[in-house]
């Protein structure tokens, strides 16, 4: 990894952390072959020379690999934090002063302080942005349709101070951004369809080298991890719910059960609750399942999944955790309601009493995976950050001619990225003959 002298405009905890930031920068990079040769590609051809890059990632040492091949492109990056409690400080630091990113993250930052960030990652005037949850293009966008008072007040009053030209033309900078989470896609394509995207997006989440594995194997073993950090409990023996089956569901009931758990499994979608059952997991309402689990884990990038009547049907010291991008699938003002008391009992770990009955909240329902660990392992991020990589390599050199709509990578980049994967785990596959391409491009070979 290449190292700059210059000090980058920054909001950091502290810059003497980071030589134990760069340490576990190239840790991770170890695990990141994948990152690593199209780093060395992007060194020499730069193709994203003069390129100012906004990017609201979790400031972990694997996002640390990724600035450093966007830098190695040729990007101007400012970098802010797309949740309050996933920053390493040590990485923060040696981004600023080993790479020149300017970054504006804080471990444990406050409301203010973490949208204030989000507006310094604005102001840096970006013709790209990059996010993780849409909450840089969720505020572009609110300035573009002048709604300004559904912004959080630092962001709402930085463009207040900004002529209406000004707005305009922060906007129509941007050629276009990814999205790398499926709660942010969800977002993004429900803004297309109401048709006020304002530039194309690539949604990152929905290439399979990046939902089937980062998802479904990151996601599993980082959420037990951090549950585990925090909490030290046992979970062979337990019961524990896990509410949506998606891929990330599907990969903490996997992790969970392979643990030595029971687990059950909630749902809306007939479909995935069906393959819930078929996979060989308990399905029943979170009514139903409330009184029965040890640990609850929400999964659905929905609002409000568990709410005071199910905290008021939990058993004494039951764990309820949240590993879904926003802090909102647990309803903790609803909690605090129905409590008689509250208090912090360990680190990242709150107890709330109801009906005499406690129950554990952990990591403030943010995701508890980076709240309390470290997120997912550099392995499987490897091909997260391949995508972004791409993607922002593809909006560089096409953007002029792309939709403004949401666009998956293209399949061939996808494979291609799968099968760096497999060549860096000296995996070898099958090729299709001559006869075999035949075979499948034809309709009358018979049987």
């Amino acid at each position: 990894m290449s190292v700059q002298t210059e000090v980058a405009k920054h909001d950091v905890k502290n810059l003497e952390l980071a030589d134990e930031g760069k340490r576990r920068t190239e840790w991770s990079e170890r695990s990141m072959p994948v990152l690593r040769q199209i780093r060395a590609r992007f060194a020499k051809e730069r193709p994203l020379e003069g390129v100012k890059l906004s990017a609201c990632l979790h400031v972990t040492t694997e996002t640390a690999n990724l600035m450093a091949t966007l830098r190695a492109a040729g990007a101007e990056i400012a970098l802010c934090a797309s949740n309050p409690l996933s920053t390493q400080d040590d990485v923060a630091a040696h981004l600023v002063r080993d790479h020149g990113v300017h970054v504006y993250a804080i471990k444990g930052e406050d409301h203010e302080t973490y949208y204030g960030h989000i507006a310094q990652a604005l102001a840096f005037g970006p013709d790209m942005t990059q996010d993780d949850g849409a909450d840089l293009v969720g505020a572009l966008h609110m300035i573009a349709l002048n709604r300004l008072d559904d912004l959080a007040p630092p962001i709402r009053k930085w463009v207040e101070g900004l002529s209406k030209q000004e707005r305009s033309a922060l906007v129509s900078a941007v050629r276009g951004s990814t999205e790398e989470t499926t709660t942010g896609v969800i977002r993004l394509k429900a803004m297309a369809k109401e048709g006020v995207l304002q530039f194309p997006i690539v949604a990152v989440n929905d290439s399979n080298t990046k939902h089937m594995f980062d998802n479904r194997y990151g996601t599993g073993q980082s959420t037990l991890d951090g549950i585990v950090r925090s909490t030290n409990i046992l979970l062979a023996g337990s019961t524990v719910v896990v509410a949506g089956y998606g891929w990330c569901g599907r990969g903490v009931a996997s992790r969970a059960r392979g643990a030595g758990a029971h687990v059950i499994v909630t749902e809306i979608d007939p479909l995935p609750a069906l393959e819930a059952r078929m996979d060989g997991f308990e399905v029943r309402t979170m009514a139903d399942a409330a009184p029965l689990g040890d640990l609850f884990v929400t999964l659905t990038g929905n609002i409000h999944v568990i709410r005071p009547e199910h905290f008021s049907a939990m058993k004494d010291g039951a764990i309820v955790c949240n590993s879904g991008h926003f802090n909102v699938e647990l309803d903790l003002d609803g909690l605090a309601r129905i409590a008689t008391e509250r208090r912090m009992v360990r680190n990242l770990v709150e107890e709330f009493v109801v009906k005499g009955r406690r129950i554990m909240v952990l990591g403030e329902g943010r995701l508890i995976n980076l709240a309390a660990a470290e997120g997912h392992p550099a392995s499987v991020m490897d091909m997260s950050f391949a995508n972004q990589a791409l993607a922002a390599e593809l909006l560089a050199k096409e953007s002029a001619t792309m939709t403004k709509a949401v666009h998956r990578l293209p399949v061939a980049v996808d494979q291609e990225i799968a099968r760096l994967k497999l060549q860096s785990m000296g995996i070898s596959i099958d090729a299709l003959t001559p006869e075999q391409v035949g075979y499948l491009g034809s309709w009358d070979a018979g049987t």
